[in-house]
């Protein structure tokens, strides 16, 4: 696998998305990376958590790689969304804590992905937080539609999804988009020490806790249209 990696870290398993030539953006192979280490997190016993994070100097994801996208026939277009819906549901449900380490820009698809996750620390100084949708004409589905909804501040997700604007981290944290904000630095010492934090909680119980304040995604992961 060449998109991204996986390590553990004593209790913390550490999903880095290392694509620097297309801005750790989706295609199918890509997606089929992200779901044999989420199985391999999925399947793991005891107590422990999850950190996203990017080698990417300027990007966290982009969400689809719209060059490639383009070039392929409807079929894999269709699967492409599907397996995107999949991913972000898999996320959002996933049996540990999620954090999100998000090291710059982050549109589209991998804004969404963002939603998906328990817990989102952004860098200070550099990075946009966008949903663009509105603008590249293609509406969320009705499942990235509820991952979005996560997001706890309405009229902040309302204003990203209708508008398209592009948020920086000091916008991000006041708006409730993020839960903190750090320096280049510092940002993945935080991401890791929370995630070190949450690591320490039953996982079965934080499990049911998270689901239970997600029933509507819950359900639509375990009854897909």
């Amino acid at each position: 696998m060449s998109n991204l990696t996986l390590e553990q870290v004593g209790q913390v398993y550490v999903l880095g998305l290392n694509d620097l030539n297309t801005d750790n953006t989706y295609t199918n192979d890509v997606l089929n990376e992200y779901f044999a280490y989420l199985d391999e997190v999925e399947a793991s016993r005891g107590n422990a958590s999850l950190v996203i994070t990017s080698s990417h100097p300027k990007t966290w994801c982009n969400g689809i790689n719209l060059n490639w996208f383009m070039g392929q026939t409807a079929d894999e277009q269709i699967k492409l969304i599907k397996n995107m819906e999949r991913l972000y549901l898999r996320l959002a449900t996933l049996n540990l804590p999620t954090v999100g380490c998000i090291t710059g820009n982050v549109y589209a698809g991998g804004a969404i992905m963002a939603c998906a996750l328990d817990f989102r620390y952004m860098r200070s100084d550099r990075g946009r937080f966008c949903f663009s949708e509105v603008d590249v004409k293609l509406p969320f589905s009705p499942i990235m539609t509820e991952i979005i909804k996560l997001l706890p501040n309405r009229q902040a997700l309302s204003e990203l999804a209708l508008t398209g604007v592009r948020w920086g981290a000091e916008e991000c944290l006041p708006k409730q988009v993020v839960d903190g904000i750090f320096p280049e630095s510092t940002l993945y010492e935080k991401c890791m020490e929370k995630a070190e934090f949450l690591a320490t909680k039953d996982r079965s119980t934080y499990t049911t806790i998270k689901h239970r304040l997600r029933p509507e995604v819950v359900a639509l992961k375990n009854h897909p249209a």
